[in-house]
């Protein structure tokens, strides 16, 4: 089962473009995306930039608008993620209680849909999506 754990900082969305890290802070997390790679799970793992280098793009008129970050409404917004494959989602909720997370961190446990979790109609509707990813 492949699981993507999302990491949402408060107050992120706020962050300014040339937001600064903690050395100590990227350290420890690092020792923790080793342990993840050397458990076997990782599948891959990323940060992102501040929502204030982004931009949205909405459809709500029927035509794309796009709005430059930061995004006023924004109340949560990801600072990272990793994919994980492991056996179940108790397995992946013991993982992220591992991660070396602040107080003013949350972790969010998404399981990735499967074509077999659909069903027949659904999965011809999407034949060649396993072949978008490679």
């Amino acid at each position: 089962m492949r699981f993507m754990m999302l990491m949402i900082p408060l107050g992120y969305e706020a962050a300014p473009p040339d937001v600064q890290l903690d050395p100590e802070r990227v350290a420890a997390m690092m020792r923790y995306n080793e342990a993840l790679k050397d458990a076997g799970i990782l599948i891959t793992l990323d940060g992102l930039h501040p929502p204030s280098m982004g931009a949205r793009v909405t459809f709500a008129t029927g035509e794309p608008i796009v709005t430059d970050g930061p995004f006023a409404e924004a109340k949560e917004v990801l600072g990272g993620y990793w994919m994980i494959e492991v056996a179940s989602r108790a397995e992946a909720i013991a993982w992220a209680q591992k991660c070396p997370a602040s107080a003013n961190e949350i972790i969010e446990i998404r399981q990735v849909q499967e074509m077999s979790d659909f069903p027949p109609e659904v999965q011809e509707a999407a034949v060649g999506f396993d072949d978008l990813k490679k």
